[in-house]
């Protein structure tokens, strides 16, 4: 199953309310379950982004479709990194000219 790596960033909505973030990450677990993705783990972190979520999606589409329902709520915005384990960019590599 693909897997991806979510950054994220508190709105001003979302940094007001940072009470509720482990709250609304629990909402945000049982939401991507629905959709048939697998949350492995959300971290907070100090830096350039408050949230790194990790995830494993059927595809891109759903993964894009959940994100998008996150990002209407308000709290959050996020950036999107598709990851490749070693096995699959073994064969990425095998298919390049």
């Amino acid at each position: 199953m693909p897997k991806f790596v979510v950054l994220g960033n508190f709105t001003d909505q979302g940094a007001r309310n940072a009470k509720e973030t482990t709250k609304r990450a629990a909402a945000f677990r049982e939401m991507a379950k629905k959709e048939g993705v697998s949350l492995r783990d959300i971290y907070w972190t100090l830096g350039a982004h408050d949230v790194l979520i990790l995830l494993d999606a059927p595809d891109d589409e759903t993964v894009a479709g959940l994100l998008l329902n996150l990002g209407a709520l308000g709290n959050l915005r996020t950036q999107t990194l598709r990851a490749f384990s070693a096995e699959e960019m073994e064969k990425i590599i095998a298919k390049a000219p």
